[in-house]
């Protein structure tokens, strides 16, 4: 469930609904279009959305025996000495919105397997972190992952009405946090948007008690599946360096067309940061000089991941 909320009296918002759609529009479909999450949008623009409708669709939401629940808000939050809130339109004062809390219990209590909260709003980060502990110890059963905007005391930015942490959650989950298998996970995603916001920025929070990360989303591979299975053919063993020299680069007179053949393959590995050439800068000259390449630490995991059967 995605809900996004412009329309709030005297304190409206202008990038929420749009979040919200964005939102939609990418968890809806993995990046070949076949079908990923079934999504229900509230929208302040389209529904009328109160405490007690927003309280009751998280309820419902949270009800479900599912693999994955997700909840995903974009609009003004609250904090006070109670902890904190979100802020739906019919807010007043002594009753601003939906405790965090609560949601947090309704997550913690979930029939489904995986639940997934993301909050872009004013103080999220309070959110898992209950007030009965001051605030200072999560409280999150297992299966429960949180991804937060910013701290509990700091602000959420809009800029050029879209939010900032949404902007770069829809560039994550478009490509930009997948693995070398096109898998993107809560944890890739807070990688994301962790390493694009500097340390002035807001500052975007992740919790979790998960054994595994589920699978988000799914995108086109940077490298081919196939090319990468082929990594425990070119490299028998993962210490081994592979030896070139001037036939496997098709520029020279003496090229050999196997040869060339795995060179690309070790191009593209070269390009994700799976291999890296021998006393050399890049694989043109430890081919002309007859070096070689071998395999990173990223590179030996998934070589192990391969040889296990597992991509």
């Amino acid at each position: 469930m995605v809900v996004g909320i412009n329309d709030y009296p005297q304190a409206p918002l202008h990038g929420c609904i749009s979040d919200a759609t964005q939102m939609e529009i990418v968890l809806e479909k993995h990046g070949d279009g076949s079908p990923n999450f079934q999504v229900k949008r509230l929208t302040s623009d389209e529904t009328q959305i109160t405490r007690g409708s927003l309280k009751t669709s998280i309820r419902r939401l949270f009800a479900d025996r599912v693999e994955t629940a997700l909840l995903y808000f974009s609009g003004h939050g609250f904090i006070n000495a109670l902890g904190g809130y979100l802020v739906t339109p019919d807010f007043m004062r002594g009753d601003e919105g939906i405790s965090m809390d609560e949601i947090l219990n309704m997550a913690n209590q979930s029939n489904a397997t995986d639940k997934i909260i993301i909050l872009d709003c004013c103080y999220s980060g309070a959110f898992g972190s209950p007030t009965i502990t001051e605030g200072k110890i999560a409280q999150i059963a297992e299966g429960v992952t949180v991804l937060t905007a910013s701290r509990g005391d700091e602000s959420a930015v809009e800029q050029e009405g879209e939010g900032v942490f949404t902007s770069l959650l829809v560039d994550a989950l478009q490509g930009g946090a997948s693995d070398l298998r096109g898998s993107i996970t809560p944890g890739s995603l807070y990688a994301y948007v962790d390493e694009a916001l500097g340390a002035w920025d807001q500052r975007p929070i992740f919790k979790t008690n998960v054994s595994r990360f589920t699978e988000l989303r799914k995108v086109t591979p940077p490298i081919p599946v196939e090319v990468l299975r082929r990594i425990t053919h070119h490299f028998a063993v993962p210490a081994e360096v592979f030896r070139l020299d001037p036939s496997y680069e098709y520029t020279t007179g003496g090229a050999i067309e196997e040869h060339t053949a795995v060179f690309k393959d070790l191009q593209k590995y070269e390009s994700v940061g799976l291999v890296k050439p021998v006393d050399e800068e890049h694989m043109y000259w430890a081919a002309i000089n007859s070096t070689g390449c071998r395999l990173t630490a990223i590179g030996y995991q998934y070589w192990r991941l391969v040889k296990e059967g597992r991509i």
